[in-house]
C-alpha cells in the first residue's frame, strides 16, 4: 500500500491547511476544495469523576466541512478509517491514559484534501497481557510465526453472526463445518505465514507469504472471482507492517455464547490499516475463542455482516508436522529368497479376479523373490498366449488401523502391465467386496505409464451399489526412478501421496468402511483387465520392485 504523506501544521492543536493553491474563489475546473474543517470528540464515559473515559477506550468523533465528500481519520494511534458522514467511533486501546494527535482529512472533488487535527486524552483500562504473549513473545524483540492449522479437521468454518436456532448457533460453525485437513480448494492459503512481533509500543502484525483466500460470500461483493486465492491486486491490505489492538470482546457470541461447552475469552483484537489473517472477508475484528503458546482459534464477523467466519492457526508448519512419529512395522525385503512368511502369504490362479485380468497368479520364484534388498513381482509371458505373476497379501498377518502407509517403489515400463499397491478391510472373508472397504495407494495405467491412481471404493446403502471415488496425478519417470507411494489414514480422513504431495483427500465418516476398522496389505502386478487395457503382443516379461514397506501411528 502506497502512503501519501501530508504536511501538518499544528497550533495549539489544531491547524488548517490546503493542499490546492486558489484565490478567493475555492473551485477550479471540477476541483473543490474542502473549507471550515471542524472535528468534536467526545470520549465515552467521560465525566468530572472520569475525565479521560470510563475505560473503555471509545471516542465518538464527528468531522464536518464545507464541499467534503468523505473523511479520512488518522487516530494517532497506527490505525486509520474512512467515514464519508464524517463521524465514527473508534477504541483506543493502549492500557492508561494516553494522548492521541488524531488528524482529519476532508476529501473534496479531484482528491483534494484539507486536513485538521485534535489532541484527546484517554484511558483504557483493558488488558490481556497473557493473550498478548502468547501471541507474539513476552519481551521486547520477541516474534512469533503463525500458520494455518492446516492439518486438523474444522481449520475454517461458517456460522451465522447472532441467530439463534435453540442451541447458540450464533458461537460456533453451525452451517459449515466438514472442511477435513489440507482440502485442495484451500490449499493455495496453506503456505500464509503471519508474523507477530512485540516492539516497546506495543504489537505488530505483518503477512510475510500470501496469498490471500476470498470465498464467494465476499468475492461478490469485490466482484472477483470466490472460493479462490488472490494476490494483493485484490487484497490490497495484505501485506505490511500493520499494528495490533486488544480490547474486550462485544459480539453477542463472546459474551453470551460458548464453543464446545467452554465460554470465549471475551479478549478481541484488531489488526490495522485492514490487516487480516489469509482469510480476506473485509475489515473485521478477531474474537479469541482460545489461545495458547501454540494455538490460536478465533471468530471474525465479515464486513457488511451476515456470515461469522471461524479460524485455526498454530506455531507449526503444518506441512512440517509428523502425525504419526512412531514405526510400528516394516518389511525391508533385505533378506534374500521367498518373501516374510511372517508377512505375506498367496493369492494364486486365475479367473480373470473379477476384472477380466489375463495373469495366473502364482508363488514361484520366477515371479515373486526377494533379492538385492528389493521385492520382486515379475510379470511373464508363458510364451503360449498366457501370463504368470504374483499377488502378495498380509491378511491375518499384518493389518492395521491408521497411520501413514509408505511403500517405496519402481514399476514397469510395458504396456498392459497393472501394478498395485493396495488394502482391503480385514473383514473381507466374511463382508467381501466393495463392503470390506479398499483403499488403493497406487494404481498404475497398461496405457500410459505416467498416470498413476489414487481410489477408495465401498459399498454405498443409499444406492445399493459400489461407491468409488479416485484421484490421477503425473509421473514422469515413475518405470525407471523409485518413488515413496503413500496414504496418511486417520478417523477424519483419507490422503494420498506421492514423494509426499497430496494429490487425494477423502473425508472419512463412521457410515464408510473405513473407519476404525483393521485392513491388510496386497501388492500385485496384473496382466490387462479394466486398467491394464491391452497388452503390448510382444511382451515377455517386466518387474515392479519394491524398496520397503512402513506403516507409520
Amino acid at each position: 500500500m502506497k502512503n501519501l504523506k501530508y504536511l501538518f501544521l499544528s497550533i495549539f492543536g489544531a491547524a488548517l491547511l490546503f493542499t490546492a493553491c486558489q484565490d478567493d474563489d475555492a473551485t477550479f475546473g471540477d476541483i473543490v476544495v474542502p473549507t471550515n474543517v471542524a472535528v468534536t470528540a467526545e470520549i465515552v464515559g467521560q465525566d468530572a469523576t472520569n475525565p479521560n473515559g470510563d475505560g473503555s477506550g471509545f471516542v465518538n468523533f464527528v468531522a464536518t466541512a464545507d464541499n467534503a465528500i468523505t473523511y479520512q481519520y488518522n487516530f494517532g494511534d497506527g490505525n486509520s478509517e474512512a467515514s464519508p458522514s464524517g463521524a465514527i467511533t473508534h477504541r483506543f486501546t493502549n492500557v492508561g491514559v494516553n494522548t492521541y494527535t488524531v488528524v482529519v482529512n476532508a476529501v473534496g472533488t479531484g482528491g483534494v484534501k484539507t486536513s485538521t487535527s485534535i489532541e484527546v486524552d484517554v484511558f483504557s483500562s483493558f488488558t490481556d497481557p497473557e493473550a498478548e504473549n502468547f501471541l507474539s513473545g513476552q519481551n521486547v524483540g520477541d516474534s512469533k510465526t503463525w500458520y494455518w492449522a492446516a492439518n486438523l479437521p474444522l481449520h475454517v468454518g461458517l456460522g451465522p453472526v447472532d441467530e439463534d436456532y435453540g442451541n447458540g448457533e450464533y458461537a460456533y460453525e453451525a452451517w459449515w463445518n466438514g472442511i477435513q485437513p489440507f482440502d485442495d480448494e484451500k490449499s493455495c492459503m496453506y503456505t500464509n505465514e503471519f508474523v507477530f512481533t512485540r516492539t516497546a509500543d506495543g504489537i505488530t502484525f505483518e503477512q510475510t507469504v500470501g496469498p490471500a483466500f476470498v470465498p464467494g460470500t465476499y468475492a461478490s461483493i469485490l466482484g472477483v472471482a470466490g472460493d479462490v486465492c488472490h494476490g494483493d491486486d485484490v487484497a490490497t491490505t495484505m501485506f505490511g507492517v500493520k499494528n495490533v489492538s486488544f480490547f474486550p470482546s462485544s459480539s453477542l457470541a463472546a459474551t453470551q455464547g460458548s464453543y464446545n461447552d467452554q465460554p470465549y475469552r471475551q479478549s478481541s483484537f484488531n489488526i490495522s490499516d485492514g490487516g487480516f489473517m489469509g482469510w480476506y472477508a473485509g475489515s473485521v475484528t478477531y474474537d479469541i475463542i482460545s489461545i495458547s503458546d501454540s494455538e490460536l482459534h478465533v471468530r471474525f464477523i465479515q464486513e457488511g455482516g451476515g456470515f461469522a467466519w471461524y479460524a485455526k492457526y498454530q506455531t507449526q508448519n503444518p506441512y512440517e508436522i509428523d502425525n504419526f512419529p512412531n514405526l510400528v512395522w516394516s518389511d525391508e525385503f533385505d533378506t534374500n529368497g521367498a518373501p516374510d512368511t511372517a508377512n505375506w502369504t498367496y493369492d494364486l490362479g486365475a479367473g480373470g479376479w473379477g476384472n477380466g485380468e489375463s495373469q495366473t497368479y502364482t508363488d514361484n520364484a520366477e515371479n515373486v523373490i526377494v533379492e538385492d534388498g528389493y521385492l520382486k513381482i515379475t510379470a511373464k509371458s508363458d510364451g503360449s498366449g498366457g501370463y504368470t505373476s504374483a499377488r502378495l497379501k498380509s491378511i491375518d498377518l499384518q493389518e492395521y488401523t491408521y497411520g501413514r502407509i509408505e511403500v517405496r517403489a519402481k514399476l514397469p515400463a510395458a504396456q498392459g502391465t497393472w501394478p498395485a499397491i493396495w488394502m482391503l478391510g480385514a473383514n473381507f472373508p466374511d463382508v467381501g467386496w466393495p463392503a470390506c472397504g479398499e483403499i488403493d495407494i497406487m494404481e498404475q495405467t497398461g496405457s500410459n505409464k505416467n498416470d498413476i491412481l489414487g481410489t477408495c471404493h465401498w459399498f454405498d446403502s443409499g444406492t445399493n451399489a459400489n461407491a468409488s471415488y479416485g484421484e490421477i496425478t503425473t509421473i514422469a519417470d515413475a518405470t525407471s526412478e523409485f518413488h515413496v507411494y503413500s496414504v496418511e489414514w486417520t478417523e477424519e480422513s483419507i490422503r494420498i501421496f506421492v514423494d509426499g504431495s497430496a494429490y487425494y483427500t477423502l473425508a472419512n465418516n463412521q457410515d464408510l468402511p473405513f473407519y476404525d476398522k483393521d485392513f491388510f496389505f496386497i501388492l500385485n502386478v496384473a496382466m490387462g483387465g479394466t486398467l491394464g487395457g491391452t497388452i503390448d503382443p510382444a511382451f515377455t516379461e517386466d518387474t515392479m520392485e519394491v524398496d520397503y514397506i512402513r506403516v507409520f501411528q
